[in-house]
Protein backbone atom coordinates (compact mmCIF):
# COMPACT_ATOMS: atom_id res chain seq x y z
CA UNK A 1 0.00 0.00 0.00
CA UNK A 2 1.44 3.22 -0.84
CA UNK A 3 -0.86 6.07 0.74
CA UNK A 4 1.80 8.89 0.22
CA UNK A 5 3.30 9.85 -3.29
CA UNK A 6 5.56 8.46 -2.63
CA UNK A 7 21.42 -5.94 -2.93
CA UNK A 8 19.37 -8.49 -4.72
CA UNK A 9 20.06 -10.90 -2.33
CA UNK A 10 20.71 -14.56 -2.76
CA UNK A 11 17.71 -17.36 -2.35
CA UNK A 12 19.95 -18.72 1.17
CA UNK A 13 20.83 -15.32 2.27
CA UNK A 14 16.66 -14.46 2.18
CA UNK A 15 15.50 -17.58 3.90
CA UNK A 16 18.97 -17.98 5.94
CA UNK A 17 17.40 -15.72 8.69
CA UNK A 18 14.45 -17.38 8.80
CA UNK A 19 13.95 -20.21 10.95
CA UNK A 20 11.52 -23.19 10.71
CA UNK A 21 10.45 -25.63 7.62
CA UNK A 22 12.33 -25.44 4.38
CA UNK A 23 11.16 -23.86 1.61
CA UNK A 24 7.99 -25.45 -0.15
CA UNK A 25 5.43 -25.45 -2.52
CA UNK A 26 3.02 -28.48 -1.33
CA UNK A 27 -0.37 -27.72 0.58
CA UNK A 28 -2.38 -29.49 3.02
CA UNK A 29 -4.22 -32.43 0.95
CA UNK A 30 -7.22 -30.30 -1.16
CA UNK A 31 -8.68 -30.71 -4.77
CA UNK A 32 -6.61 -28.12 -7.01
CA UNK A 33 -9.80 -27.99 -8.94
CA UNK A 34 -11.49 -25.63 -6.00
CA UNK A 35 -8.77 -23.12 -6.66
CA UNK A 36 -8.74 -23.04 -10.47
CA UNK A 37 -12.39 -22.85 -10.55
CA UNK A 38 -12.51 -20.09 -8.03
CA UNK A 39 -10.17 -18.11 -10.41
CA UNK A 40 -11.49 -19.30 -13.73
CA UNK A 41 -15.16 -17.77 -12.45
CA UNK A 42 -16.15 -15.95 -15.61
CA UNK A 43 -17.77 -12.95 -12.77
CA UNK A 44 -14.33 -11.67 -12.39
CA UNK A 45 -13.16 -8.94 -14.10
CA UNK A 46 -10.71 -9.12 -17.14
CA UNK A 47 -8.31 -6.26 -14.82
CA UNK A 48 -8.58 -8.72 -12.04
CA UNK A 49 -7.75 -11.84 -14.43
CA UNK A 50 -4.77 -9.78 -15.84
CA UNK A 51 -3.09 -9.88 -12.75
CA UNK A 52 -3.41 -13.53 -12.60
CA UNK A 53 -0.11 -13.71 -14.54
CA UNK A 54 1.76 -12.80 -11.60
CA UNK A 55 0.10 -13.33 -8.54
CA UNK A 56 -0.59 -16.81 -9.44
CA UNK A 57 -3.80 -16.74 -6.98
CA UNK A 58 -4.86 -20.89 -7.68
CA UNK A 59 -1.43 -21.66 -6.54
CA UNK A 60 -0.91 -19.54 -4.10
CA UNK A 61 -4.54 -20.72 -2.31
CA UNK A 62 -3.74 -23.89 -3.03
CA UNK A 63 -0.49 -23.89 -0.90
CA UNK A 64 -2.32 -22.22 1.91
CA UNK A 65 -4.98 -24.99 1.79
CA UNK A 66 -8.16 -22.72 2.14
CA UNK A 67 -11.36 -24.82 1.83
CA UNK A 68 -14.84 -24.36 1.10
CA UNK A 69 -17.60 -23.56 4.26
CA UNK A 70 -14.49 -21.76 5.85
CA UNK A 71 -14.96 -18.34 7.48
CA UNK A 72 -11.73 -15.85 6.29
CA UNK A 73 -10.91 -12.90 7.41
CA UNK A 74 -9.17 -11.17 4.23
CA UNK A 75 -7.41 -7.98 6.24
CA UNK A 76 -6.43 -4.96 5.06
CA UNK A 77 -8.85 -6.35 1.57
CA UNK A 78 -7.91 -2.69 -0.54
CA UNK A 79 -9.84 -3.69 -3.79
CA UNK A 80 -10.83 -7.31 -3.08
CA UNK A 81 -8.91 -9.11 -5.78
CA UNK A 82 -8.29 -11.57 -3.13
CA UNK A 83 -11.71 -11.32 -1.20
CA UNK A 84 -13.65 -11.94 -4.81
CA UNK A 85 -11.23 -15.15 -5.03
CA UNK A 86 -11.88 -16.46 -1.73
CA UNK A 87 -15.44 -15.78 -1.54
CA UNK A 88 -15.53 -18.42 -4.86
CA UNK A 89 -13.42 -20.76 -2.85
CA UNK A 90 -15.21 -20.56 0.49
CA UNK A 91 -18.77 -21.31 -1.31
CA UNK A 92 -22.15 -20.18 -0.51
CA UNK A 93 -21.94 -22.42 2.56
CA UNK A 94 -18.36 -20.22 4.16
CA UNK A 95 -18.15 -16.64 4.72
CA UNK A 96 -15.42 -14.03 3.69
CA UNK A 97 -15.04 -10.92 6.15
CA UNK A 98 -13.62 -8.29 4.50
CA UNK A 99 -11.44 -5.49 6.49
CA UNK A 100 -10.60 -2.15 5.06
CA UNK A 101 -10.46 1.46 6.41
CA UNK A 102 -10.58 4.86 5.05
CA UNK A 103 -7.06 4.70 4.05
CA UNK A 104 -7.25 1.18 2.24
CA UNK A 105 -10.79 2.56 1.00
CA UNK A 106 -9.58 5.50 -0.43
CA UNK A 107 -6.37 3.99 -1.85
CA UNK A 108 -8.86 1.02 -3.80
CA UNK A 109 -11.33 3.79 -5.14
CA UNK A 110 -13.92 3.11 -7.23
CA UNK A 111 -12.70 -0.92 -7.20
CA UNK A 112 -14.62 -2.24 -4.11
CA UNK A 113 -17.96 -0.35 -5.54
CA UNK A 114 -17.68 -2.46 -8.87
CA UNK A 115 -16.59 -5.27 -7.08
CA UNK A 116 -19.54 -5.35 -4.17
CA UNK A 117 -22.42 -3.33 -6.16
CA UNK A 118 -25.36 -4.99 -6.10
CA UNK A 119 -24.55 -7.80 -3.13
CA UNK A 120 -22.78 -9.43 -6.26
CA UNK A 121 -20.76 -11.21 -3.63
CA UNK A 122 -23.35 -12.59 -1.12
CA UNK A 123 -21.02 -14.64 1.08
CA UNK A 124 -18.56 -11.13 1.89
CA UNK A 125 -19.65 -8.88 4.32
CA UNK A 126 -17.25 -5.82 5.08
CA UNK A 127 -15.60 -5.23 8.15
CA UNK A 128 -14.46 -1.33 8.54
CA UNK A 129 -11.71 -1.01 11.79
CA UNK A 130 -9.20 2.20 11.64
CA UNK A 131 -5.49 1.31 12.33
CA UNK A 132 -5.56 -0.23 16.57
CA UNK A 133 -9.27 -0.13 16.62
CA UNK A 134 -9.88 -3.73 14.97
CA UNK A 135 -11.99 -6.43 17.46
CA UNK A 136 -12.62 -9.85 16.39
CA UNK A 137 -14.73 -12.43 18.52
CA UNK A 138 -12.71 -14.91 20.10
CA UNK A 139 -12.54 -17.86 17.55
CA UNK A 140 -14.12 -16.77 15.07
CA UNK A 141 -12.11 -17.50 12.28
CA UNK A 142 -10.92 -20.38 10.17
CA UNK A 143 -8.23 -18.70 8.28
CA UNK A 144 -6.72 -15.29 8.20
CA UNK A 145 -5.22 -13.76 4.74
CA UNK A 146 -2.71 -10.63 5.00
CA UNK A 147 -1.74 -9.79 1.07
CA UNK A 148 1.25 -7.31 0.51
CA UNK A 149 0.33 -5.51 3.54
CA UNK A 150 2.35 -7.24 7.12
CA UNK A 151 4.74 -4.30 5.92
CA UNK A 152 2.18 -1.44 6.74
CA UNK A 153 2.76 -2.19 10.26
CA UNK A 154 6.06 -0.04 9.62
CA UNK A 155 4.47 2.32 7.48
CA UNK A 156 3.68 6.03 8.84
CA UNK A 157 1.31 8.71 7.55
CA UNK A 158 -0.85 10.35 10.06
CA UNK A 159 -1.55 13.27 7.43
CA UNK A 160 -2.94 10.61 5.07
CA UNK A 161 -4.65 8.59 7.59
CA UNK A 162 -2.07 6.10 8.16
CA UNK A 163 -1.13 6.77 11.87
CA UNK A 164 1.27 4.04 13.52
CA UNK A 165 0.04 0.94 13.64
CA UNK A 166 0.88 -1.21 17.26
CA UNK A 167 1.98 -4.61 15.73
CA UNK A 168 1.98 -6.66 18.76
CA UNK A 169 -1.56 -5.52 19.36
CA UNK A 170 -2.89 -6.33 15.70
CA UNK A 171 -0.83 -9.67 16.30
CA UNK A 172 -2.84 -10.27 19.13
CA UNK A 173 -6.13 -9.65 17.69
CA UNK A 174 -5.38 -12.18 15.04
CA UNK A 175 -4.61 -14.55 17.44
CA UNK A 176 -7.62 -14.22 19.38
CA UNK A 177 -10.09 -14.28 16.08
CA UNK A 178 -8.47 -17.36 15.27
CA UNK A 179 -9.89 -20.67 16.30
CA UNK A 180 -6.83 -23.35 17.33
CA UNK A 181 -5.97 -24.93 14.08
CA UNK A 182 -6.65 -21.93 12.27
CA UNK A 183 -4.84 -21.10 8.99
CA UNK A 184 -2.63 -17.35 8.38
CA UNK A 185 -1.41 -16.74 5.58
CA UNK A 186 1.05 -13.93 4.14
CA UNK A 187 1.80 -12.83 1.36
CA UNK A 188 4.39 -9.70 1.29
CA UNK A 189 7.45 -7.83 -0.92
CA UNK A 190 10.99 -9.39 -0.13
CA UNK A 191 13.54 -7.06 1.45
CA UNK A 192 16.93 -8.25 1.64
CA UNK A 193 17.94 -10.79 4.90
CA UNK A 194 18.71 -7.82 7.61
CA UNK A 195 17.22 -5.41 6.67
CA UNK A 196 15.38 -3.23 9.49
CA UNK A 197 12.07 -3.04 9.82
CA UNK A 198 11.58 0.58 8.46
CA UNK A 199 11.73 -0.60 5.08
CA UNK A 200 7.99 -1.31 5.32
CA UNK A 201 7.47 2.30 5.53
CA UNK A 202 10.32 3.43 2.63
CA UNK A 203 10.61 0.79 -0.10
CA UNK A 204 7.11 -0.94 1.17
CA UNK A 205 9.45 -4.25 1.80
CA UNK A 206 10.07 -6.55 4.78
CA UNK A 207 12.34 -8.89 5.34
CA UNK A 208 10.65 -12.52 6.02
CA UNK A 209 12.63 -13.44 8.96
CA UNK A 210 11.13 -10.29 10.89
CA UNK A 211 7.47 -11.22 9.66
CA UNK A 212 8.42 -15.43 11.35
CA UNK A 213 9.73 -13.79 14.45
CA UNK A 214 6.87 -11.42 15.00
CA UNK A 215 3.89 -13.88 14.34
CA UNK A 216 5.09 -16.93 15.80
CA UNK A 217 5.84 -14.51 19.05
CA UNK A 218 1.96 -14.33 19.03
CA UNK A 219 1.60 -17.39 19.30
CA UNK A 220 1.70 -18.69 15.53
CA UNK A 221 4.03 -21.66 14.39
CA UNK A 222 5.59 -21.28 10.99
CA UNK A 223 4.03 -24.31 9.36
CA UNK A 224 5.51 -24.17 5.63
CA UNK A 225 6.31 -21.23 2.86
CA UNK A 226 6.37 -21.53 -0.68
CA UNK A 227 8.51 -20.07 -3.81
CA UNK A 228 5.90 -19.43 -5.78
CA UNK A 229 6.10 -15.73 -6.04
CA UNK A 230 9.65 -15.31 -6.28
CA UNK A 231 11.84 -13.31 -8.80
CA UNK A 232 15.41 -13.28 -8.61
CA UNK A 233 15.83 -10.28 -10.72
CA UNK A 234 14.03 -7.99 -8.21
CA UNK A 235 15.86 -4.89 -6.67
CA UNK A 236 15.42 -4.57 -3.42
CA UNK A 237 16.67 -1.06 -3.14
CA UNK A 238 13.45 -0.22 -4.86
CA UNK A 239 10.43 0.80 -4.20
CA UNK A 240 7.73 -1.53 -5.15
CA UNK A 241 5.04 0.78 -6.62
CA UNK A 242 7.45 2.17 -9.08
CA UNK A 243 5.71 1.97 -12.31
CA UNK A 244 7.71 -0.60 -14.10
CA UNK A 245 8.21 -2.85 -11.18
CA UNK A 246 4.63 -3.16 -9.88
CA UNK A 247 3.45 -6.53 -9.83
CA UNK A 248 6.82 -7.86 -10.78
CA UNK A 249 8.33 -7.92 -7.16
CA UNK A 250 9.95 -10.94 -5.19
CA UNK A 251 7.31 -11.73 -2.71
CA UNK A 252 7.41 -14.52 0.38
CA UNK A 253 4.51 -17.18 1.14
CA UNK A 254 4.14 -18.06 4.68
CA UNK A 255 1.42 -20.26 5.87
CA UNK A 256 1.39 -20.43 9.98
CA UNK A 257 -1.24 -22.24 11.92
CA UNK A 258 -2.66 -21.39 14.97
CA UNK A 259 -1.84 -24.13 17.67
CA UNK A 260 -4.44 -27.00 18.50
Amino acid sequence: MNISPLLVASFALLFAACSGPEAENTAPAANADIYSAAVSNPQRSAEDRERDVDRKPAAVLEFLGLKPGMRVLDLFSGGGYYTEILSNVVGAKGRVVAHTNKAYEGFAGEQTRVRYADNRLANVEILIAENNELKLAPGSFDAISMVLSFHDIYFVDAESGWPKLDGTKLLAELYRGARPGAILGIIDHSAAAGSPKETGGTTHRIDPAIVISEVEAAGFRLEARSDLLRNMQDDYSRNVFEPDLRGKTDRFVLRFRKPD
